[in-house]
């Protein structure tokens, strides 16, 4: 009874920020994203009956602060398969953990693909989405690939709806990932979003606004408009930024570098080069570009004192089981 499977981290064009129901974690707002192919969590789930409890091991080490949300995921599993069945889960990131780079989302969505193959449930995509959903409200957008809308749930429902809005190999695009610092976040997204509904006089603007930057997120995707999609990216980016700042304390996820890394991304599109930022709950810097554009753009972002490395990226397939 065992499976292992591989997801890669997913970029919100359209931000994610806010919970509608923390108890669900049912999102406040819709989201746009794009799956990446190079950085990636492989996580294998063991079931046996020789365990007493749960294990959870990242990178080799026993990771007990994740190991609640890892079991109610597990749980779940359980009571749809009728297991009774303790599970040790080791999983592995090639990339900075808790650091802004998507690593919970890739996470939960190699954990719900390999637990539920592990003990045979057939489950569809979007049973696999709410799943993934409880332990990470980014995860089901891992699931697939491409261009991924993750929508909100319908009155009455606690199903968040995800759909592919277009596949990696229909609009190629290619990412630079500016690591300015390798270090977990000093707040976590699902403090910071709480933080953020209870306390900033943003929000209610923020949540009222997200429908309209969907629709042009959607079009922009739909006509391959990279100008549009450019312009509406970075305005969400900026906006749900600007909303954690002006949270009470505000948040600061920004780092010198990362400033930096901004200039120079709108300095490059000033000089006609097809490329703008997005930037999570964290310091790195995802630089979106047409595939042609890429090495320009990661020779100019990795000159920025304070940028350790650049992640070269295109975009990628959904999480896919790899053993099992």
């Amino acid at each position: 009874m065992q499976a292992t499977a591989q997801a890669q981290p997913n970029i919100a064009l359209v931000k994610y920020w806010g919970k509608r129901d923390i108890g669900h974690n049912l999102p406040a707002v819709g989201s746009i994203s794009i799956t990446l192919d190079a950085p990636h969590t492989r996580t294998t789930v063991s079931f046996s009956d020789r365990l007493l409890q749960d294990e959870f091991l990242l990178n080799g080490k026993h990771e007990a602060s994740m190991l609640g949300r890892v079991s109610t995921c597990l749980d779940t599993l359980r009571a749809l398969s009728g297991s009774s069945l303790k599970a040790r889960v080791e999983s592995e990131n090639d990339f900075p953990t808790g650091a802004g780079l998507a690593s919970s989302a890739s996470g939960f969505a190699a954990l719900v693909r390999a637990g539920a193959a592990a003990l045979e449930l057939d489950l569809d995509i979007q049973q696999l989405a709410d799943l993934a959903r409880r332990g990470s409200g980014s995860a089901a957008r891992s699931l697939l690939g491409g261009f991924v809308e993750l929508s909100l749930p319908s009155p009455g429902s606690e199903s968040t709806p995800v759909s592919s809005l277009c596949k990696a190999d229909e609009w190629p695009l290619s990412v630079a990932i500016a690591i300015t610092s390798s270090a977990a976040k000093s707040v976590g997204s699902t403090e910071g979003m709480e933080r953020s509904r209870l306390t900033s006089a943003y929000y209610p603007a923020w949540v009222d606004s997200q429908e309209a930057d969907l629709a042009r997120a959607r079009q922009a995707i739909a006509k391959r408009d990279f100008q549009a999609l450019a312009e509406v990216s970075e305005y969400s980016c900026l906006k749900m930024h600007g909303l954690a700042m002006a949270s009470e304390p505000g948040m600061m996820y920004f780092n010198g570098a990362t400033v930096e890394c901004l200039h120079q991304v709108r300095a490059l599109r000033a000089q006609g080069v097809p490329v703008f930022f997005t930037i999570d709950a964290g310091p790195q810097v995802k630089a979106v570009c047409l595939p042609e554009a890429l090495e320009q753009v990661s020779r100019a972002l990795a000159e920025i004192p304070g940028v350790q490395k650049i992640i070269p990226c295109g975009l990628g397939d959904g999480s896919r089981l790899v053993q099992g």
